[in-house]
Order: structure tokens, then sequence, then C-alpha cells
């Protein structure tokens, strides 16, 4: 971490300036609001650990509107700026004053610690989120890579197999409340699976599956992910998803995963 660093090249300008002579004569003031501006310097500089913004919200990659008539600007605008904020003030919070680390290395435990595993979880799954899908016009151009086809056909018989039986996974009875449903690849990077997780959990955190796994594609399906358009017809709004998802970025993930063992970093 930065921190240390700084705060050590901080200690020693101040100490140097604090450390000379000080004599008050007549014509001290000028020498006095050099010390004071010093010792302000000083303090602004050590009174924010350097983690207390560690994260942030990602632009995305696309306007508001780009996915439209699938997921409309309102519910993207107040998703993105809202709800993603929202994971990450409150992320940014209880990881102050702590070693800074990319959100993908707290995961892996975050059920020992209630905040990472809500308000971390928050901000990893939906940066993940938002590079996943594309405008219309792109995603539709885009297909799964012959390896990530073969895996999936391995596992399910066919896209349209795996396709379906995501869109159950997603169902309101499967997924009961909030929650969220994955893609992933098994750490050996041989199979592919597909698992819900409730609330913000993902399938990276220790104990949320019967084994960590690696996801490659996550669809959120929160009311607050598609209710301003869909209102109770969660089924159609998972349906209508797949015109958006960027296969080029799931063949991405899924290379990375079956490359590396390990989950795939996010912006912010």
């Amino acid at each position: 971490m930065k921190l240390n660093a700084t705060v050590s090249a901080l200690v020693v300008g101040s100490a140097a300036a604090w450390s000379s002579p000080m004599t008050m004569k007549a014509d001290g003031a000028s020498s006095r609001r050099t010390i004071f501006k010093k010792a302000g310097a000083f303090a602004a500089g050590i009174a924010v650990p350097a983690a207390a913004n560690a994260y942030s919200v990602p632009d995305l990659l696309y306007p508001f509107e780009a996915l439209e008539p699938y997921i409309d600007a309102p519910t993207m605008k107040i998703h993105h700026d809202k709800h993603h904020a929202t994971y990450v003030t409150n992320i940014n919070k209880a990881t102050e004053g702590k070693d800074e680390v990319p959100i993908l290395d707290l995961m892996e435990n975050a059920l020992d610690a209630t905040p990472v595993r809500n308000s971390g979880g928050g901000h990893y799954n939906h940066a993940f989120f938002w590079d996943s899908m594309a405008p219309h016009d792109k995603a539709k151009n885009t297909k799964p890579s012959s390896d990530l086809e073969a895996m999936i056909n391995k596992s399910f018989g066919s896209i349209d197999k795996m396709k379906a039986e995501f869109e159950a996974k997603a169902a309101p009875g499967a997924v009961f409340g909030s929650g969220w449903v994955w893609l992933a690849v098994n750490m050996a990077g041989d199979g592919v699976s597909i698992v819900g997780t409730p609330n913000q959990d993902n399938p990276l955190m220790k104990g949320v599956c019967d084994e960590v796994m690696l996801p490659i594609l996550g669809l959120d399906v929160w009311e607050h992910a598609y209710y301003l358009k869909y209102q109770n017809r969660r089924p159609e709004y998972v349906s209508n998803w797949w015109n958006v998802v960027n296969w080029e970025k799931v063949n991405e993930n899924f290379d990375y995963v079956v490359a590396n063992h390990a989950g795939v970093s996010v912006r912010g």
C-alpha cells in the first residue's frame, strides 16, 4: 500500500521543518506562517487513508439508453448511478484504513465479513455485469467461441438448452427474492455450471456454493434491475437479456479463467 511510503515522506519533510530552531523575532510572522503551512500540509496528507476511496463505480462502456428496448435507460441510470454507487460507498467505508487490494481479492473470504460480503459483493457483481453487456447491434454479432460452445454442449447438450436452464434458475421460484444467476467454470477449468446466489453473493465466495467457481457471465435478478420496465415479469426480463449479452466479453472471461484458474478482475 502507498500509504506507508507517503506518510514516511511527509513525516521526514515535516520533521525537517520542525527541527530547525524557531526564533520568534519581531519579523518572524513569515516564518510562523511557513511553519503552519507545512504543518497543515502534513495533517492533510495523513488525514485520509489511501484506501478511503479505494473503489469506484466504473463508467459504462455504452450510453444508458444503449440497451433499449431490452433494458430501459431510466433503469440503467438508477441502477448504475444509485444502487451500484451505494455499494461502492459502503465498501469504501468498510475498508477505510486497511490495505488497498483489488475487489476480486476480497471475494474468497467475503463470508467472514458482512460488509465485504454485501457491499464488496455488490460492487464486484455490478462491475462484472455492466461489462458483459453491449448494445444489441453489437451483441447480436457475437457468439460463444468454439471452445466455450464445446464445454457448454458437453455440460448441457446445446446453447439453447443452457439458456433454458439459465432462465429456469433465474425464475422467481428458483432465486427467491433478490440475487444473481451465473454461468461459471469450475476451478479445474474443465466444466461449466449454472448457479444461483442470494443477495450479493457470487460463486467466488467460499461457502456460497459446494465449491468455489469462476463466473464468466452473470445476471442481476434483483427487482431494481428490471422493475421499472417489467414490474413482476422477471422471466420476460431474463429472456430479453440474451439480446444484449456480449459474448466477446464472455469468451474473454472464459479464456482467462480456464488458463489461470482464477476469477476475472473488474474495473473500479
